[in-house]
C-alpha cells in the first residue's frame, strides 16, 4: 500500500483545528449524497491513470460555514487501484476516485469492463512485481516469445533423442541406453563447471554479449539433438556435444540472472523481482509444452510428417527465439559501471557536458555480438604492462617515476591483434592494488582529454 500526499503550492503549514472553519475542500468527482456508514469500501471504475490533484476552495479567509463533503490530500494506491479519503464533517470515507462514486444502476457494459479490469489486475499482480522500472514490461513481452518457442524446441529435441535411442539400441539392453544417457549428462555438467570457472568475470563486464552468445550456442545444441535420429550410431557423441553446449548456456543464464533482475528493481525488492521471474518462466514454458503437444497431435496420423516436423519448425522457432532474446536484452539497462560504459559516460560528459542516463548508455552499448565496434584510434586498456609486448622507453620512465602515493599511471603500449596479428598502438592505464573507483575515473578523464 502506498500513500501520496499532495499540498497546494501556496500553502506551507496546515493547522490542525478540532473543527473545520475556514478552508473547505471540494472533490472533483461526484460524491454520494447519503452517508450510511462512517467507512465505505472503495469503488473502482474506468481508467487507473486518473491524475489526482489538490485544489482548496477559494473561500480561504471567509466566515466559517456549514461543513460540506471535502477531499483530503491523501491518496491510497493498492494493487493498481486508486482511492482517496473524504471528510464530510463527521465521518471519514475511503472512496474510489478513478471513475467516480458508486453507482447502484446495473450496466452490462460497465460490469464487463469492471470484470475485465479486475481480471487484468489479478494477472498483473501475479506476474509483475509492484515496483519495477518502466522498461520491464517490454522485457517481459520478449521473454514470453523466447520462453514459449525455446520450450517447444526443447520438447521436440528430447523426442528426437528418445527416437534415436530406440533406433540405435533396439537390439541392446536398456542398461546400455541408460549408460549413454548418464555419460551425456556427466560430460555436460563437467563442461559447465569448466566454463563457469574460466569466464566468471566476463559475466559482469560483457553480460549482454555473453548471454546472447550462449543463447545462440543453446539454439545450435537443440539442432544437434534433432540430428540424433538421423545418425543413431553417433548418439553419444552428438548428444554429449549438444548437452555440453546446453549446460554452458544454462550456467550463463543463472550467473547473469541476478544482474538482469537488479536492473529492473527500483526499490529494495530484488527478491520479489526474482520470484516473479521464476513464475513467468514456469508459465511461459508450460505454454511452450502445450504448443509442442498441439503440433504432435496435428501430425500424429502421419509418421513421416511427425519425423520431419522438428526439421521444419526448427529454423522458424530458432529465429523467433533468438530475435526475442536480442530485443529483450535491449531493454536491460544495467546500473553497474564497466570500463566500456564508463568510457561512454565520460566521452559524453566531455563532448556534450552532461551525464547520460542508463537507458542512453545501454542503447549506445548494444550487444556487440560480433565485437565489430570500433575501439577508436587509440584503444584504452586497464591492466598491467605485458612483457610479451613491446614496451616503449617512455613507459619505463613513467614506471620509475611513480611513488607510493600514486595508485595508477598512464603509458603507451604496442600490441598485436589476435586475428590479423597486426601491430597497433594503444593507451594503458596501469592500476595499483588498492586503487579506488575515483582513481580509475580520473585516469580515464586524463586519457579522454588527449584522445
Amino acid at each position: 500500500m502506498q500513500s501520496a500526499f499532495y499540498t497546494a503550492s501556496n500553502s506551507h503549514q496546515f493547522p490542525l483545528p478540532r473543527k473545520i472553519h475556514e478552508t473547505q475542500f471540494t472533490a472533483q468527482r461526484p460524491f454520494p449524497k447519503k452517508l450510511k456508514t462512517c467507512f465505505k469500501a472503495p469503488t473502482f471504475t474506468n481508467s487507473l491513470r486518473t491524475s489526482i490533484g489538490y485544489e482548496p476552495e477559494e473561500s480561504l479567509g471567509k466566515e466559517p460555514g456549514p461543513a460540506t463533503p471535502g477531499r483530503l490530500p491523501v491518496v491510497i494506491r493498492r494493487s493498481g487501484r486508486v482511492s482517496r479519503y473524504f471528510w464530510d464533517g463527521s465521518c471519514l470515507q475511503l472512496v474510489g476516485v478513478d471513475g467516480g462514486a458508486a453507482s447502484f444502476s446495473f450496466n452490462f457494459e460497465d460490469g464487463f469492463r469492471k470484470l475485465y479490469r479486475i481480471c487484468s489486475l489479478a494477472v498483473r499482480d501475479f506476474f509483475i512485481p509492484k515496483q519495477v522500472s518502466g522498461n520491464y514490461m517490454d522485457y517481459v513481452k520478449w521473454k514470453f516469445l523466447h520462453r514459449v518457442f525455446s520450450s517447444a524446441l526443447q520438447v521436440l529435441a528430447t523426442q528426437a533423442m528418445f527416437r534415436a535411442i530406440g533406433i540405435g539400441y533396439s537390439r541392446s539392453l536398456p542398461a546400455a541406453a541408460a549408460l549413454n544417457w548418464l555419460l551425456k549428462e556427466g560430460l555436460g555438467r563437467l563442461s559447465r563447471c569448466i566454463y563457469t570457472a574460466s569466464l566468471a568475470s566476463a559475466f559482469d563486464t560483457n553480460l549482454k554479449r555473453v548471454r546472447f552468445s550462449t543463447s545462440v550456442l543453446f539454439s545450435l545444441s537443440l539442432g544437434v539433438e534433432l540430428l540424433t535420429p538421423a545418425f543413431p550410431q553417433y548418439f553419444l557423441v552428438l548428444a554429449s556435444l549438444a548437452n555440453m553446449a546446453k549446460q554452458i548456456s544454462l550456467a550463463c543464464y543463472l550467473a547473469t540472472g541476478s544482474a538482469v533482475h537488479r536492473s529492473f528493481a527500483i526499490a529494495d525488492n530484488l527478491g520479489e523481482v526474482s520470484a516473479k521471474a521464476q513464475i513467468q518462466t514456469v508459465c511461459f514454458d508450460n505454454l511452450g509444452l502445450l504448443l509442442a503437444a498441439l503440433l504432435n497431435v496435428l501430425f500424429k496420423n502421419s509418421q513421416r510428417l511427425q519425423t520431419a516436423l522438428p526439421f521444419f519448425v526448427y529454423p522458424i522457432f530458432s529465429v523467433i527465439d533468438l530475435f526475442a532474446i536480442y530485443q529483450g536484452l535491449k531493454h536491460v539497462h544495467l546500473q553497474t559501471l564497466t570500463k566500456d560504459r564508463l568510457e561512454m559516460i565520460l566521452n559524453t560528459w566531455i563532448e556534450l557536458g552532461y551525464v547520460p542516463a542508463p537507458a542512453e548508455v545501454s542503447k549506445e552499448e548494444g550487444i556487440d555480438f560480433l565485437r565489430s565496434k570500433d575501439k577508436g584510434l587509440w584503444p584504452i586498456r586497464i591492466g598491467y604492462l605485458d612483457p610479451k609486448n613491446q614496451i616503449p622507453e617512455l613507459s619505463i620512465m613513467t614506471m620509475r617515476s611513480t611513488s607510493g602515493e600514486d595508485y595508477y599511471f598512464i603509458s603507451m603500449e604496442i600490441f598485436y591483434t589476435r586475428i590479423r596479428r597486426s601491430r597497433r598502438q594503444g593507451i594503458l592505464i596501469c592500476v595499483r592494488e588498492g586503487a579506488s573507483t575515483t582513481d580509475i575515473v580520473m585516469g580515464l578523464l586524463q586519457v579522454g582529454e588527449f584522445v
